[in-house]
């Protein structure tokens, strides 16, 4: 019997977070190398990342070796209870938001709309072969990203995390937006047969 969404996310949740400091910042140089590799990875454009919190695998390594047409962004909570998106650089201005998450310090509704993105990192708790997500629980990137049901890309969507992070199957709900890829710091698994336009 497959345990309910909750449990598992307490599981995998500490599961990441018993990983060793020294196995985070090799995975986190592993993923940049398999993001990379993406066969839809842009020359140009915004990447969107997140601020990593609670054992996600970082993204700092891939952040720092962004080809200059690309522009690193991280997501801005929005009223709307959608994300926005706002460049980002080391170094610049944040403001803590209601979930105690890092987000650049602007005005949520002069960040970017989603649909400007050109690949968006998505965090995720767990995942399974079938390239299922499961996130934290509060249905941001669902909501964001609800019309990629029905509309190709971009934004690419790609969820990340560590190897340790899959499961053998995962309960899906009809909300749940399917990714086009999951990278961790071993592997990528392209679904649905997604290949550049």
């Amino acid at each position: 019997m497959t345990p309910d969404r909750d449990a598992l996310r307490r599981q995998l949740r500490q599961r990441r977070q018993a990983l060793p400091a020294a196995e985070r910042i090799a995975a986190a140089d592993g993923l940049a190398r398999q993001v990379f590799s993406l066969p839809f990875f842009p020359s140009r454009g915004y990447v969107a990342g997140y601020w990593s919190m609670q054992g996600e695998i970082g993204l700092h390594a891939l952040q720092v070796q962004l080809p200059a047409d690309l522009v690193y962004c991280l997501p801005v909570l929005h009223e709307d209870q959608q994300l926005r998106f706002a460049p980002w650089r080391s170094g610049d201005p944040l403001v803590t938001n209601q979930f105690g998450i890092p987000e650049p310090d602007v005005s949520p509704s002069s960040a970017l709309p989603a649909r400007d993105m050109t690949l968006v990192l998505m965090p995720l708790v767990g995942f399974d072969a079938a390239g299922n997500r499961l996130g934290m629980g509060g249905g941001w990137y669902d909501r964001t990203f609800a019309s990629r049901q029905s509309q190709p890309p971009p934004p690419w969507l790609v969820g990340v995390g560590f190897a340790a992070q899959a499961v053998p199957a995962l309960p899906v709900q009809p909300w749940d937006v399917r990714a086009d890829a999951i990278c961790t710091e071993r592997d990528t698994l392209i679904l649905n047969g997604t290949a550049p336009p």
